[in-house]
Parts: C-alpha cells; sequence; structure tokens
C-alpha cells in the first residue's frame, strides 16, 4: 500500500510540474504558479488539520452514549432492573446501542483519526487511507446507535403498569408512530408506577445517545470525505 501511494505521489509530482502531455513535448508545459503550490500547501495543511479536529471533537460524544447507556441499566436508579433485565429491562438497552454503537466503535476511530492530524507516522497519506477505514467503522457504530435509540424511544420504557404487571404500555411499531404516542402525550405516563419517573429518565438518556449518535455520524461521515482528499492530495507532515 506504501509503495501504491509512493507511486500515486511520484505521478501527481510530475503531472504538476509537467503536465499531462509531457511525454510528447517535455517543455511544452510552464511551472506550476506560486498560487497554484500555495492552494495545494493550503489542502494538505487543512486535512490534516480537520482530521485532528474531527478526533478530538468524537472522543466527548462516544464518553456521553456510553455512561448513558450504562444509566439505563439502573431506572429509578435501582439495582432491581439489572437483576431482573429480561423482565425489566426493554431489548434496545440490552443492545448497548449507546456502549457498542456510539461508544466503542467511535470512540477507537477517533483515536487513529485526531492521530492522521499530528506530526508522526500517521500524518502521511497511508494514515489518511487508513482513517477512512476507521472513519466507515465509526459510521456504522454511530449509525447503530442512532438507530437503537430511535427505536427504543417511540416503543418507550419497560414499568410496572396499573395492572400490576411488568411490561410496555406504549409500544408502538415505527409504521404505526403519530402525535397520539406517549411522546406527545404526557397524561399517558401515569401509566407507568414503578421505576420513579422511568419514562422521563427512558427520554433524556435516550436523546442523548440519539444526539451524540447523530453528531458522530455527521463527523465520521466528514472524515471519510476529508480522508479521500488527504489520500490524493497528501499531507502536511513533511512540510
Amino acid at each position: 500500500m506504501t509503495q501504491i501511494l509512493l507511486s500515486l505521489d511520484l505521478y501527481v509530482l510530475v503531472w504538476r510540474y509537467k503536465g499531462p502531455g509531457s511525454a510528447s513535448s517535455p517543455q511544452s508545459q510552464p511551472p506550476p504558479s506560486a498560487r497554484s503550490l500555495q492552494l495545494l500547501h493550503l489542502v494538505t495543511m487543512c486535512t490534516g488539520k480537520c482530521a485532528k479536529c474531527i478526533g478530538f471533537s468524537l472522543f466527548p460524544f462516544s464518553i456521553i452514549s456510553i455512561i448513558a447507556n450504562l444509566f439505563l441499566l439502573f431506572p429509578g436508579w435501582e439495582l432491581e432492573a439489572v437483576e431482573n433485565a429480561a423482565e425489566q429491562l426493554t431489548p434496545e438497552v440490552l443492545y448497548l446501542g449507546g456502549v457498542i454503537g456510539g461508544g466503542i466503535l467511535v470512540l477507537v476511530p477517533a483515536i487513529h483519526i485526531q492521530a492522521t492530524g499530528r506530526k508522526g507516522c500517521c500524518n502521511n497519506r497511508c494514515g489518511m487511507f487508513l482513517s477512512i477505514l476507521f472513519a466507515a467503522i465509526g459510521l456504522v457504530g454511530s449509525g447503530y446507535g442512532f438507530i437503537v435509540a430511535i427505536f427504543a424511544m417511540i416503543r418507550g420504557p419497560t414499568c410496572l403498569t396499573l395492572s400490576g404487571a411488568w411490561g410496555r404500555p406504549f409500544y408502538t411499531n415505527l409504521t404505526e408512530f403519530d402525535d397520539k404516542n406517549y411522546l406527545f402525550e404526557k397524561e399517558l405516563w401515569v401509566q407507568c408506577v414503578s421505576p420513579k419517573d422511568v419514562v422521563v429518565f427512558n427520554i433524556t438518556l435516550f436523546s442523548m445517545i440519539l444526539a451524540s449518535s447523530g453528531i458522530s455520524l455527521i463527523l465520521c461521515t466528514i472524515q471519510v470525505v476529508n480522508g479521500l482528499i488527504g489520500t490524493i492530495c497528501g499531507t502536511c507532515g513533511k512540510k
């Protein structure tokens, strides 16, 4: 891979100074202007700085997703739900969309992505190419957390209902979602007796996962484009 990128770098360098028609007339093309070289330098500087900014920005959002998902294991701040997880916790909580998806699968790529913006072994074309792959992993992870959070909010929490049984009184399929959903009808929340304020608890924490995963999704998408530019144009690591 390094040899391929070095060959590409050499080809771009030759094309820059001799032009695409250099094989037949080496002197037919004038040397690049100072403005063109400044523009190229600016692009390579921007790709590294952008990657560094994106990498550091992903850290807090991944941590927020992890913490929010862990809190969801303790509705009402009690241990009873964890001890009876199959009955008292929703599948969406147990899917760990915030821990695995918006958390670990975003946190690990963030480490490499921010490294491509710093002077070192990753601040080169190869590092930028790898950042595309890591950003793709982040896309999958944040997308997973985002989707799980949406379903969790629409279907509502598991709670002890007025009938005295554990269940999901607000359960709604995605295709049946409308303005009569419990999210818009606060008076329906009384159907959940225990844990205390479990509806607010569920909505708040899954909203945090939804928002942080959504932002991570956007940042990873930007890094895919930024990494592609950095792979083609290079970085400022050698400047």
